[in-house]
């Protein structure tokens, strides 16, 4: 069942989805050469704490951090380590928060020093096909026509979109109804409506669009050790198009 958010729950929900922006956004401003994962969990972890918000992610399943960290060809669901990151690295950073009852979810995924055209390549792409998606996102249109809008970025700069792994309705919850791939075909699905809240996250894989989990039960990688990329926002439906709850004003 797809909810629909009350303008009084959006506008709860505003408070979340601001504080996973303005952690995100330190988050990638803290990305160089020679930072581990690990730092960069443990200050998300003591934001949450500062800020009086729970990590929506730690606990969630079973997984062990604050932030999902997931460099180079790990797709999405990586832990963090002790390892330091290297110049010519790219970092996927998925992060979200529980306030006041309510979810807020993005992601980014940042270069790491200098990085080659291709990934440079790669990182804008997955942010149009997320913006594209979003412009998608209006009362009236079908759930696919942000799938299709996803799909049709990425495949046209000959990258492909994972398959396994999809955008969220969200609210009380972390994940919601309805499901939202990054594929599909324009004008089907639930027709959109005003007050619904979705968390649209592109992941593009400079290669295949085949991963695969590793043992840990949670990391997932290409399965041709490709890089992937990774953009997520929460939006809110409008008759007008889409509000960005995630983005920093």
């Amino acid at each position: 069942m797809i909810i629909v958010k009350s303008p009084r729950e959006i506008e709860l929900m505003r408070v979340p989805c601001r504080i996973v922006a303005e952690i995100l956004a330190q988050l990638s401003e803290m990305v160089q050469p020679g930072v581990t994962t690990y730092d960069l969990d443990k200050f998300a972890e003591h934001e949450c704490k500062r800020r009086k918000v729970k990590p929506a992610f730690k606990g969630y399943g079973g997984f062990p951090y604050t932030i999902c960290s997931s460099p180079n060809e790990v797709v999405v669901h990586g832990f963090a380590d002790k390892r330091p990151l290297k110049e010519g690295d790219i970092l996927s950073i998925d992060f979200g928060v529980l306030s006041g009852g309510y979810y807020g979810d993005a992601a980014l995924t940042v270069p790491v020093g200098k990085v080659s055209d291709d990934d440079v390549k790669l990182m804008d792409v997955t942010r149009e096909s997320l913006n594209a998606g979003i412009g998608q996102a209006r009362s009236g249109n079908r759930l696919q026509d942000i799938s299709s809008a996803v799909q049709q970025v990425v495949e046209d700069a000959g990258f492909s979109v994972v398959r396994e792994f999809v955008g969220h309705g969200i609210g009380r919850n972390l994940h919601e109804d309805p499901q939202i791939p990054n594929y599909g075909s324009k004008g089907c699905g639930p027709v959109l409506k005003t007050g619904m809240v979705l968390a649209i996250e592109p992941m593009v894989n400079a290669g295949s669009c085949h991963v695969k989990v590793l043992d840990d039960g949670w990391t997932a990688v290409t399965k041709d050790g490709k890089r992937s990329a990774h953009f997520e926002h929460t939006v809110v439906v409008t008759e007008n198009g889409a509000e960005i709850l995630t983005k920093c004003s």
